[in-house]
């Protein structure tokens, strides 16, 4: 099997090439195929920037009251409270993630988990909101 004499020879063919090329931005342990050359991390750059601006437009004509994950779960908690039959028989429970899936999604755009200064989930307001409802609604479900 020469695969695994193959591959120490790539590497040190394009090891040669880099430090004739003068390219010494190279990371080792990274394949050079993936490394990517400053104008395709501009471009990228620009490409994200531009989807975050148009995110943020996204729901700039919405009423404040139906793009706020907290107010959205306050209306639910209202109807459950004066309503529960109603509330019950509509299965809001099975509703309630495919409601809140696109305003969670817009908010988790700009997330990266892998950004040294990364905001965990537990800690974003959208999952406190949806965490606090759901206490709420083991709170008041009869046992």
């Amino acid at each position: 099997d020469n695969s695994s004499e193959f591959i120490p020879k790539c590497r040190a063919c394009r090891r040669q090439a880099r430090e004739q090329s003068g390219g010494g931005d190279h990371h080792e342990g990274l394949s050079s195929d993936e490394e990517l050359t400053p104008t395709e991390v501009d471009e990228f750059q620009k490409s994200k920037d531009n989807v975050l601006e148009d995110s943020r437009k996204i729901f700039e004509d919405v009423h404040a009251d139906f793009c706020d994950i907290r107010k959205i779960l306050l209306k639910f908690q209202e109807w459950k409270d004066k309503f529960p039959d109603s509330y019950c028989d509509a299965y809001i429970s099975f509703c309630l993630p495919k409601l809140l899936n696109p305003l969670i999604r817009v908010q988790l755009i700009s997330w990266n988990p892998l950004e040294q200064n990364f905001t965990e989930l537990e800690e974003m307001p959208w999952f406190r909101a949806i965490e606090e409802f759901s206490d709420a609604e083991s709170i008041s479900e009869p046992k």
